[in-house]
């Protein structure tokens, strides 16, 4: 599969190239009162991962179509998304994701913009 995700058009979106991974551990702390500490992770999949992809300078359509897309999927129901990992194989992975914060821009004259936020969700 390529980069990105597939729309209701069934056509591959492909975000910008400034796609960014934000993550962080969910843990359990204890915290003594001589400094210290004990830490324990929350459970099996305890990295929260996000995703913040943009489609700048884009034709009226396409953003369109990918809001639509959000729209659908109503913040709740997950999708396959690829980005450009190392670690997997060919360089890609492949994880599902909920998209629950987008946004548009009008630029001008036709061209918008979308910026959008994925959540990594732990679900087949």
């Amino acid at each position: 599969m390529a980069i990105g995700f597939v729309d209701l058009t069934a056509t591959n979106r492909i975000p910008d190239k400034s796609l960014r991974r934000a993550t962080k551990p969910k843990t359990y702390r204890a915290a003594f009162g001589d400094g210290y500490e004990q830490r324990l992770a929350q459970g099996i999949n305890n990295l929260d991962e996000s995703y913040a992809v943009s489609f700048n300078n884009r034709e009226k359509e396409e953003i369109d179509d990918i809001v639509a897309f959000f729209d659908s999927k109503k913040g709740v129901t997950s999708f396959a998304f690829t980005y450009p990992d190392s670690n997997g194989a060919g360089g890609e992975t492949t994880i599902r994701v909920v998209c629950e914060d987008y946004s548009i821009g009008y630029n001008n004259d036709g061209f918008y913009s979308c910026g959008a936020t994925f959540r990594r969700v732990y679900e087949p």
